[in-house]
């Protein structure tokens, strides 16, 4: 288990980059890891730079909106290697999606997560545990969360920094897909925001052929940036964070504590 944590680790921060083919509006940083819709509100797709493993997830933080735009962030998975593209669909959906052989999910305010006819919804763990488990999946909560920064009227967002959520279409939101293979041999996409399981948003996938992350910086998103995810055991710091953040009334009251200034930022901004 702790080799097969190792290697899924190296292959999260090779793959955590946008592929070098993407849509006519989108702009990448010099490391691929930032995508910024530069022009209209469509021609934002993009594609994670390797095939995912099974388990493994993609990545995203919204990191700018742009008003006066309807719609938000798409996110999926495609069998399509974007390399054989002969042209960048303008739209996730429904423009790749009538491609075929691809599952893309609109993140909205509010509605994300699926609920199975016959099924009875996921209880929600408690923001503090460690790990998200997603079928055999098991990955750290703490990297997968979002966290506005604090500021004058940060306090207003304190419960909702307690539990460790944003809205799913803010700044600093993250939001994530990975598929979970069935004893079937097919694979469940899921989609997950700010440390929790939307549920199985498309079943069937076939494992057998490569599967790219999609990522559609749509209408009111304008830019997102990709965050690398370690497998493994979380940091003592990091468990440090979530016991504190358990424990304050809010944000603001970091400040106060008699703590090392580093940990305090930690805290605070992370």
């Amino acid at each position: 288990l702790k080799i097969a944590s190792v290697v899924m680790a190296a292959r999260c921060r090779l793959a955590a980059r946008f592929h070098h083919v993407h849509g006519t509006n989108v702009r990448l940083d010099a490391s691929r890891t930032r995508a910024t819709r530069v022009e209209s509100f469509a021609n934002g797709l993009c594609f994670s730079q390797e095939p995912l493993a099974p388990g493994q997830i993609f990545l995203v933080e919204i990191e700018e909106k742009e008003l006066g735009w309807c719609g938000h962030l798409r996110v999926g998975l495609t069998a399509h290697d974007p390399q054989s593209l002969e042209v960048v669909p303008e739209y996730s959906l429904p423009d790749l999606v009538n491609m075929g052989d691809t599952w893309v999910f609109a993140i909205t305010r509010s509605h994300n997560r699926v609920v199975v006819e016959g099924e009875e919804a996921r209880a929600r763990g408690p923001p503090w545990e460690p790990f998200l488990l997603i079928e055999r999946v098991r990955i750290p909560r703490d990297t997968l969360v979002g966290r506005s920064r604090p500021g004058r009227y940060s306090h207003i967002l304190d419960d909702l920094y307690k539990m460790n959520v944003l809205p799913a279409t803010a700044r600093r939101s993250r939001i994530g897909v990975l598929y979970a293979p069935q004893p079937d041999g097919t694979a469940d996409m899921h989609i997950v925001i700010n440390g929790e399981d939307m549920g199985p948003s498309a079943r069937g996938l076939p494992t057998t052929r490569p599967l790219y992350a999609v990522v559609d910086v749509f209408a009111s998103t304008k830019s997102v940036r990709v965050i690398p995810v370690e497998y493994g055991f979380p940091s003592l710091q990091t468990l440090c964070r979530l016991v504190i953040q358990k424990h304050i009334v809010h944000r603001l009251a970091i400040e106060g504590l008699d703590l090392p200034p580093l940990l305090k930022n930690f805290c605070q901004h992370e």
